[in-house]
């Protein structure tokens, strides 16, 4: 069993600044990728950024220079630094693991979600 626990979101104005965590226990024996996805109002869920082994990140177009990602390996946690915020970030951010368990397996894991806010 792995949990995925998000802190963090909350209401911002626009232009402000938020920072996400996602705090990743249980039986992992190696994480691979994280990443966080969002989900505004009807729409579908979006990757915004990921990071994997060798802290090789990716971002969607949007957020580039705006978000950041990191990652404490020795407490396997993920951030999201979030500067700039505009009124369309906002959306429920999802925090995402693929890890390999203890068991040797590979599993994936979804955190509850956090809800950002951006007032215009």
């Amino acid at each position: 069993q792995v949990q995925l626990v998000e802190s963090g979101g909350g209401l911002v104005q626009a232009g402000g600044s938020l920072r996400l965590s996602c705090a990743a226990s249980g039986t992992i024996f190696r994480i691979n990728v994280m990443g966080w996805y969002r989900q505004a109002p009807g729409k579908q869920r979006e990757l915004v950024a990921a990071i994997r082994s060798g802290d090789i990140t990716n971002y969607r177009d949007s957020v580039k220079g705006r978000f950041t990602i990191s990652r404490d390996n020795a407490e396997n946690t993920m951030y999201l630094q979030m500067n700039s915020l505009k009124p369309e970030d906002t959306a429920v951010y999802y925090c995402y693991a693929h890890f390999l368990s203890t068991g040797m397996q590979n599993y994936d894991s979804w955190g509850r979600g956090t809800q950002v806010t951006v007032s215009s």
